[in-house]
């Protein structure tokens, strides 16, 4: 199963031989043996690469669950031996992986130097319960999930501020009303969450009377926020996203808000545990958010 998750993610027998460090040929009788297993052929070769068949299609997730799975519980079975090193695997949404991520990541690397992070990043939340429920990793840290199965840990609030140039006539002031804005131009992301069918800004705004005017549409969150700071529209983001960017950061009355948790699929233990041990103290204690400021749920 890990050989036919390899060539599925290299999309190729030479670079998945190369990956796994075996010959093509010990692995292309891997990969025929497991087919004759399971009755069927799983791979296909294209004329660019190769593809599933949809027996392989149906098999691949569970295949993927199976080798992560087998890899969480060697890193699991070493912590709780109280072994040192090895690999913890976090995955969260971009947002949050660049704003929260880095100062609890530096003190991860000062107090446990012998346990490396890879960081798994998704654009939404809907991305990022998905790859979990596949095992990409061993925790994951976003908006809390919707009937999630496995553990979640309150985090804290985070909050969501608007961001423009420093010298915007609204960068002094201490709070911005949202019907105020009506008249303004935006800078919109596509990894902004969907809120009962609409994209979270034009609900939002559309609860508070107007349609918001999008001046400027990106890929990721933090080129938004640098967008903004420009002066190329306003952009409603985490407070930790705009850290380090010479910009206004200003809140919104009602204030918006949203919840931050750690969730995985098993019971936290060793590596996992400390390290939503370190979020826990990064972030500020929890407090419910307002009914009438929602904020974006995922993005």
């Amino acid at each position: 199963m890990e050989y036919l998750v390899t060539v599925v993610e290299q999309a190729s027998f030479t670079r998945a031989a190369d990956v796994l460090n075996v010959s093509q040929s010990a692995l292309s009788h891997q990969i025929k043996a497991l087919e004759r297993q399971v009755g069927g052929a799983l791979l296909e070769r294209l004329p660019r690469g190769v593809g599933l068949t949809p027996m392989g299609r149906a098999f691949l997730p569970h295949a993927e669950l199976a080798v992560r799975s087998a890899g969480q519980a060697r890193r699991a079975a070493r912590a709780a031996a109280g072994a040192e090193g090895g690999e913890l695997h976090l995955a969260s949404v971009h947002a949050i992986a660049i704003g929260v991520l880095p100062e609890v990541g530096a003190r991860w690397r000062r107090r446990h130097p012998g346990v490396s992070l890879v960081v798994h990043e998704y654009a939404t939340t809907d991305e990022l319960c998905e790859r979990m429920e596949r095992g990409v990793a061993d925790l994951a840290i976003g908006p809390r999930p919707a009937d999630w199965r496995g553990p979640v840990v309150p985090l804290g609030m985070e909050e969501i501020v608007l961001v423009m140039p420093a010298d915007d006539p609204l960068a002094g002031r201490d709070v911005v009303r949202l019907p105020e804005l009506a008249d303004r131009e935006w800078v919109r992301c596509a990894m902004e969450p969907v809120v009962e069918g609409r994209l979270w800004l034009d609900w939002v705004c559309g609860k508070a009377g107007f349609a918001p005017r999008t001046a400027v549409w990106t890929e990721h969150s933090s080129t938004a926020v640098r967008l903004a700071a420009a002066g190329a529209g306003i952009v409603a983001t985490p407070v930790n996203v705009a850290a380090g960017v010479d910009c206004a950061r200003v809140p919104i009355d009602p204030p918006w808000r949203r919840e931050l948790t750690a969730f995985s699929r098993v019971e936290l233990t060793g590596a996992a545990a400390a390290f939503v041990d370190l979020l826990r103290a990064a972030q500020p204690a929890p407090a419910p958010a307002p009914a009438s400021g929602r904020g974006p749920g995922a993005g």
